[in-house]
């Protein structure tokens, strides 16, 4: 079906377009009471901005990143680090030793490492990943194929309340055309007043239920727009194309494309093997786990006096050689050979190259040596942690067989019992139709024989009456196979015409 927006008519000021809405894609023509909006238009805005779907959507990235995640743990896990650090001068006690300085000091250090780790868990948890994210994108289908029908059903719901506006409208004119009759018989006096106050009630009581059906057509118009999550265009009109007819399938050929391609039960089967594969993972919890690590790195370590390291390499010298200049002057003076001591003084140089040793920080690093680690490890026992995890995915992949066992026969019952419901709404709207048209006939008969004083008011009240339910009958069944048609490919999960 399709169908563009007209703009209003003179006179009435459209309503501002909203992104993504009916107003928004279809612009309004002049020749037109509103937009109109097909019901393929309906369904598309509702993929688009339904909130409670586009949850569904968003929960499906979860599962994304979860799979990415899994293969992620087949890669090397990388870190890096950098530090740095002020250390107070004083003693610091390390394993019952003292160990201090005079100085306040800086550091800083930076690391790369790499850690590498398998075991029969990391190397499962891909396929679960994988089996969970069909699930998800099964969720999704089945989500918009549950949207779609939804929308249909109460497209056709609006569809099927304007018919019975329309047949309410066109009572109300007979109901009229009645009245006049009825007043104008009695002032030629060839009916009673009390005729007349019956046309007349009759012609309120039908003007209420024309009123009714049509505040029932906006009531289930506003229930369309907040299934599509875009707001309502004034004088929004809808389009009804639809044709009753036999179905062109049989139950066992709806049955076998449901039962391959209906999203829920494909969702089902997913998360049932997802639930099997969780069990070998859990088994796997009682094989090893390797891991390689690896890693390179520096650090820097100076003090804030600068004059520090001078200072104490100075009384090192002195400490080393200061003793041997004593003993050489004693030599000296008992006309001993002279000895050869060090110098108990840096000289200028030196003492300028141990300032610039110490101005290190932050970047001037010291590698440190670098080590490989490889590990096996296999918990001997953890207190039965690794039999519950066992025993619980078992149980997990129970419930899921069971789940998808209940989602076929769900489906079965579901698909069958809508086609037996759709191949008895052909049979009731040919009868319906049959009653109606009979029905129609007798009200006719009787307006008739009312205007030649044949017949009574009551008679044609009793036959429009009569007509009307008649009436109303054939429309629902009319509306009650599209919404069983629509009833079936929800229950399939895809379209069928």
């Amino acid at each position: 079906m399709g169908g563009a927006f007209a703009a209003p008519l003179a006179g009435q000021t459209p309503a501002p377009a909203v992104p993504g809405s009916v107003a928004a894609n279809h612009p309004v023509g002049a020749d037109s009471a509103g937009p109109i909006l097909t019901l393929a238009q309906a369904q598309s805005l509702a993929q688009r901005n339904n909130p409670t779907f586009l949850q569904t959507i968003a929960a499906r990235r979860s599962a994304g990143a979860a799979t990415r995640a899994a293969w992620g743990q087949l890669l090397p896990q990388a870190t890096a680090q950098l530090i740095g650090g002020y250390q107070q001068a004083g003693q610091v006690f390390f394993s019952g030793s003292a160990l201090g300085s005079g100085s306040d000091a800086i550091q800083s250090q930076w690391a790369l490492g790499l850690t590498y780790q398998l075991s029969a868990a990391t190397l499962l948890t891909p396929s679960v990943a994988r089996a969970t994210q069909r699930a998800a994108d099964a969720d999704v289908t089945g989500a918009s194929a549950t949207l779609t029908g939804n929308v249909a059903v109460q497209y056709v719901t609006i569809l099927e309340d304007q018919a019975r506006a329309a047949l309410q409208d066109t009572l109300v004119v007979d109901a009229t055309a009645q009245a006049n009759l009825a007043r104008a018989r009695v002032t030629v006096g060839s009916a009673t007043p009390l005729d007349q106050r019956r046309a007349e009630v009759a012609l309120g009581q039908q003007q209420v239920q024309a009123l009714q059906a049509h505040n029932q057509v906006d009531i289930d118009k506003l229930r369309l727009f907040q299934q599509l999550g875009v707001p309502q265009p004034p004088g929004v009109r809808l389009i009804d194309a639809y044709v009753v007819a036999p179905p062109g399938f049989t139950v066992d050929s709806v049955l076998a494309i449901a039962r391959r391609d209906n999203p829920q039960v494909n969702a089902l089967r997913a998360r049932e093997h997802a639930a099997s594969v969780s069990v070998h993972r859990a088994a796997g919890l009682y094989t090893p786990t390797f891991q390689l690590s690896t890693g390179i790195g520096g650090y820097t370590y100076e003090y804030t006096d600068q004059n520090f390291l001078v200072n104490q390499t100075q009384l090192e010298l002195q400490a080393e050689n200061g003793p041997c200049l004593s003993i050489d002057s004693l030599a000296q003076a008992e006309h001993m050979p002279a000895r050869t001591c060090g110098p108990t003084t840096l000289t200028p140089a030196q003492a300028a190259q141990l300032r610039a040793s110490n101005r290190v920080f932050p970047f001037s690093f010291t590698n440190t040596p670098r080590q490989i680690t490889a590990t096996f490890s296999l918990p001997v026992f953890d207190g039965f942690q690794r039999e519950r995890t066992v025993e619980q995915a078992e149980v997990d992949h129970d419930d899921a067989r069971y789940n998808q066992r209940a989602g076929e026969l769900q489906l079965t019952a579901d698909v069958t019992s809508a086609y037996f419901t759709l191949t008895t709404s052909v049979r009731t709207v040919q009868i319906q139709e049959q009653n109606s048209a009979a029905a129609r006939d007798a009200l006719y008969l009787a307006e008739e024989r009312y205007k030649v004083g044949a017949a009574t008011f009551v008679d044609v009240t009793d036959a429009r009456a009569a007509y009307e339910r008649a009436e109303n009958d054939r429309i629902g069944a009319v509306y009650d196979y599209h919404k069983a048609f629509a009833a079936l490919e929800n229950a399939v999960g895809r379209p069928l015409r």
